[in-house]
């Protein structure tokens, strides 16, 4: 995941945030070339108690240190970082970080120069209320059945809005102080609500795209998991050539796009897969150039 590319070079983040998405955001951050700073409370994150080897990963590169920020030595500390940083980010609730004397508008006040990111569960007053990854994506249709989703899509695509709130902040001032001249730019305050994160990723399903009935959901007999002879194997033969291509080393007849909705077509593919291994079915899409992907 190295880049060569660092927009955020000269761009100096202090991080209060915990558990998955602020450091998510860090370490994109950091790769994209910007000096972070992480202060943690001193039971540390609890990333680094249940997933020690993310905790490693995610904070790679970032200088992290150790502040409790109810006593006047953490703020100490915690107002020498900020008189350095650029960016703040966090992701307590609102009412959390006005009783730390970080609010908005105190932070302005002391720091005008500096932006603020802040992670937050849901959106204007909603950031008071708790959840989790989980509940923002049942929220947006994101869980089916009684199965987990694989992935915590919600911290992630959070941690993504949050990296580009970075990014924004920091072309902000890079702008100004081109086009203007002026040597203390402001700074922004910028929300990222994981309700939102989840909502986006959600749009597909909203659109019809992956319902039962959608293209992508199931009906398309291009476009499912099939079970095979060893394994299972997702096939994502969509387009018209890749549909043909696929019926061809099936044997199956399709007259037009219309018939991979069929159930026949639907039936006559899921025998033809359940009757090969993995390897066959590795070989046939090599050969003919038809997008799928055996599982175990």
């Amino acid at each position: 995941m190295a880049t060569s590319f660092h927009p955020l070079a000269g761009t100096r983040i202090l991080s209060l945030a915990l558990n998955l998405p602020g450091p998510a955001a860090l370490m994109r951050c950091r790769r994209m070339g910007a000096t972070c700073v992480k202060l943690e409370p001193p039971s540390g994150d609890p990333m680094g108690s249940y997933n020690p080897a993310a905790y490693r990963q995610l904070h790679e590169g970032v200088t992290v240190r150790s502040a409790d920020l109810k006593t006047g030595t953490g703020q100490e500390l915690l107002h020498a970082e900020l008189a350095k940083a650029n960016v703040l980010l966090t992701s307590f609730r609102p009412s959390a970080l006005a009783k730390l004397g970080l609010g908005w508008q105190q932070l302005h006040t002391r720091y005008p120069e500096l932006s603020q990111v802040a992670i937050v569960g849901g959106p204007g007053a909603a950031a008071e209320e708790p959840g989790h990854d989980l509940t923002y994506l049942a929220a947006n249709d994101l869980v089916t059945g009684l199965d987990l989703p694989p992935t915590l899509y919600a911290d992630m695509g959070g941690s993504l809005m949050a990296t580009e709130a970075v990014l924004q902040a920091a072309l902000q001032q890079a702008e100004r102080y081109a086009g203007t001249g002026e040597t203390h730019p402001a700074g922004r305050y910028l929300e990222v609500a994981l309700a939102d994160a989840a909502g986006y990723l959600g749009l597909p399903r909203q659109w019809g795209l992956t319902q039962p009935q959608g293209a992508v959901g199931g009906a398309h007999a291009g476009y499912r998991i099939y079970a095979c002879r060893d394994g299972r194997v997702a096939v994502a033969a969509l387009e018209p050539h890749f549909a043909a291509a696929l019926c061809a080393a099936a044997g199956v007849q399709a007259a037009d796009m219309r018939a991979m909705f069929a159930p026949a077509t639907h039936q006559a593919i899921a025998a033809f897969m359940s009757a090969r291994s993995r390897a066959e079915l590795d070989r046939l899409a090599a050969e003919n150039d038809i997008p799928l992907h055996t599982l175990e």
